[in-house]
């Protein structure tokens, strides 16, 4: 089982019109790494929404004319998506569309409600008819709701947050209005920037603003909405500082870009410094380290540049194969590990390995790779885990719904490298990962089970599938 990946927002505002459905494609594609299962943009021309969205990668779901039948407009969202709570359908997709009494509505959504269900039940028994099984849609329900007895849809957002609990980074388009808006503990990242010719632009990680020529000016703060409109930018705060910043401590570990920097910290420094810890807490006799790809390349280097065991290539990842979390079933997964990766036999042959990579969940996949590692002819393996073992579900967006299948949860260290076959395993502790990020506050709850919301009662993924099956039934 491999770590499922969070979705990405996008979202431009022109003082022309423009081709913003050509930038939100490309500042998509900088994202792509954070959803794999589906895409949409959804463009505003003058009032008019034209959108696009399907299941598959950008390239996929964008080939052929499809981008160019998209009209331009002064205004665009898009989305990529993994969705942590719904299952992978079209109906799923997003940008979400809202035709309601006072206007029009696009919104994207990166997160996970913690009272999503709760709140899903109160809108059901008060008439709504849902059509998806994403909790994106339970926010535009209820954006949509506070928007009728508001004077605008920012202050319609405003309300609606008093009631959303979780994780939520949202890019939200209405006929004259770009919105944006991160929740008040920020698990989940957003910032803006603004191009050379005016447009504006957000987005969940900063690489996507560069992607499009787009500089950098900040981050939004936990409880910000942000609105970009007629009258210029404007910053509402009213839910800021409600609570302590937890920005999810796994997005600097695995989910983030490593080009990007997040609440003014580079992921790719964190992920060095991830390395060099792990040197110093596990350190072992060897001839090469090695990281698995992607997420696992600048610890293993940090790792390296603190013990002065050599840095190498040993693991080779095909680029033209989506992450393995999008196979059906288990022995899919496990055959497209294999295609998906294949050892370096040159680096590795007769040399004590020690492998990098960013976290084991099951432990499939770990094994999977050792396995590839010693039919290449390492000597020795000895893996080093820049986080510490999972041992709790996640509430907010990673796909850790039970600990059933957290390998740590059942097994010692020493029994865990056993059924992966390495010769020996050491993880991040947990204490080390404030030296990851400094003083930033963060989320730990997977590692630890500090949660910083009330834990829901109804946990599964796919818990509004049944729903809506038997509604359609």
């Amino acid at each position: 089982m491999s770590l499922h990946e969070e979705c990405g927002v996008f979202g431009i505002i022109s003082p022309v019109k423009a081709d913003v459905a050509g930038a939100a494609y490309y500042g998509l594609y900088a994202l792509q790494h954070r959803g794999q299962e589906s895409c949409g943009i959804v463009v505003n021309d003058d009032g008019v929404f034209s959108s696009h969205k399907d299941l598959g990668l950008l390239g996929e779901v964008f080939s052929g004319d499809a981008l160019s039948r998209l009209p331009k407009g002064n205004m665009a969202v898009g989305h990529v998506r993994y969705g942590t709570t719904g299952g992978n359908n079209r109906n799923n997709c997003q940008p979400i569309e809202v035709n309601h009494q006072k206007g029009k509505m696009a919104l994207a959504h990166n997160g996970n409600l913690s009272n999503a269900a709760k709140l899903r039940n109160m809108l059901e028994l008060s008439g709504a008819i849902f059509h998806t099984t994403s909790d994106t849609e339970t926010i535009a329900y209820i954006v949509t709701r506070e928007r009728l007895g508001t004077s605008s849809i920012e202050d319609a957002l405003s309300a609606a947050m008093n009631t959303l609990d979780g994780a939520y980074s949202l890019v939200l388009m209405s006929s004259q209005k770009l919105i944006c808006a991160r929740d008040p503990y920020g698990f989940r990242p957003l910032c803006y920037g603004k191009t050379p010719d005016g447009m504006y632009v957000a987005a969940s990680e900063s690489c996507a603003l560069k992607a499009i020529g787009a500089e950098f000016v900040r981050d939004l703060e936990p409880g910000e909405i942000l609105v970009f409109g007629p009258g210029g930018v404007v910053s509402r705060r009213e839910h800021c500082g409600k609570t302590k910043k937890k920005l999810c401590i796994f997005e600097y570990i695995y989910f983030a870009r490593p080009d990007s920097v997040i609440d003014g910290v580079s992921v790719h420094g964190a992920r060095l410094q991830a390395g060099r810890i792990l040197a110093g807490k596990h350190p072992v006799s060897a001839d090469i380290v090695i990281g698995v790809p992607d997420s696992g390349l600048d610890a293993a280097l940090g790792f390296s540049m603190e013990s002065g065991i050599p840095y190498g290539i040993g693991l080779i990842k095909n680029k033209y194969i989506g992450r393995t979390f999008i196979s059906p079933g288990q022995d899919t997964r496990l055959d497209q590990v294999r295609i998906k990766l294949s050892a370096v036999e040159e680096s590795v042959r007769d040399k004590r390995v020690v492998l990098i990579d960013d976290s084991i969940v099951r432990g499939t996949t770990s094994g999977r790779i050792v396995k590839l590692l010693r039919e290449a002819g390492a000597k020795e393996i000895h893996m080093r885990i820049s986080s510490p073992p999972f041992l709790h579900p996640c509430y907010y967006g990673t796909d850790i719904d039970s600990r059933e299948h957290l390998i740590a949860c059942h097994h010692s260290v020493e029994e865990t490298a056993r059924i992966i076959g390495a010769d020996s395993l050491g993880y991040l502790p947990v204490a080390e990962l404030s030296s990851l990020i400094g003083n930033c506050g963060y989320c730990s709850a997977c590692f630890d089970g500090a949660y910083p919301t009330a834990v829901p009662s109804d946990t599964r993924k796919d818990r509004f599938e049944k729903k809506l099956s038997e509604r359609n039934s």
